[in-house]
């Protein structure tokens, strides 16, 4: 893989020994954390806690073009983001891993785009398909390598948190085609885009979205079933470096 971008959560940053850390400044501001750089397996690692290190930053207040541009200035063209995601259909069980291919974007007001008049210039990206699909294949083809059970497909609808949605909402989501709900694929993916970095998504499913399940949404319950899913996806991103 050569080299590769991590964006992700609590326990991404724990890939072994740390190699350096170095400030991630952009014309765009700071990125929410140091980007932290790994040797893991045959490649180098950089890793962005999207959240900032506390896990302070809101979905909404995250500096999402910072941290692609930070990237993309230190040489990345392949990044992999994880998410915490809620399921909506019932293929898409908590506790579970899933590779996305489509999304659908609902948030607002988040500084979406690098085409603001700037010196960036004006461009209109081709975004059929949001996530990179030899990148997609290549997380798939090393979990099957290493039978990791991951679900490949599915849409996300990205909304704005950082509540969690009510009934109605998920029931139009749902009638929208969406199969999971998460709050920070978007503008991540269309920024990769705009950058000419590839990016895909391993998907964290921590809960049942809400009025799909009888079962009570707790904080607790979620983070606990993150907390599992978190080492199978380090594990996974292992496999792929190497």
């Amino acid at each position: 893989m050569g080299l590769i971008g991590v964006i992700g959560g609590t326990g991404l940053d724990q890939w072994g020994g740390l190699e350096r850390e170095f400030s991630g400044e952009t014309p765009y501001g700071s990125t929410s954390a140091p980007i932290a750089a790994y040797e893991v397996g045959e490649c180098q690692l950089l890793f962005i806690a999207r959240h900032g290190h506390q896990h302070s930053i809101p979905p909404h207040k995250v500096n999402y073009r910072a941290n692609l541009y930070a990237l993309h200035q230190a040489g990345v063209e392949q990044v992999v983001a994880v998410n915490a995601v809620g399921a909506i259909t019932e293929r898409y069980e908590p506790g579970m891993l899933a590779v996305p291919d489509q999304l659908i974007d609902y948030t607002w007001g988040r500084e979406q785009s690098y085409s603001d008049g700037g010196a960036f210039g004006l461009q209109h990206i081709e975004f059929t398909t949001p996530f990179s699909e030899t990148l997609r294949g290549d997380i798939l083809s090393a979990a099957e390598a290493h039978s990791i059970p991951v679900l490949a497909g599915g849409c996300v609808g990205v909304v704005q948190g950082p509540r969690l949605e009510t009934d109605a909402e998920i029931r139009r989501l749902r009638r929208d085609g969406c199969d999971l709900v998460g709050m920070t694929s978007m503008p991540e993916a269309a920024l990769a885009r705009e950058l000419g970095m590839k990016y895909a998504s391993i998907c964290l499913i921590a809960n049942w979205a809400a009025g799909i399940s009888e079962l009570e949404i707790t904080m607790e319950a979620i983070e606990e079933t993150i907390r599992d899913s978190v080492e199978v996806a380090r594990s996974l991103i292992g496999h792929l470096c190497r």
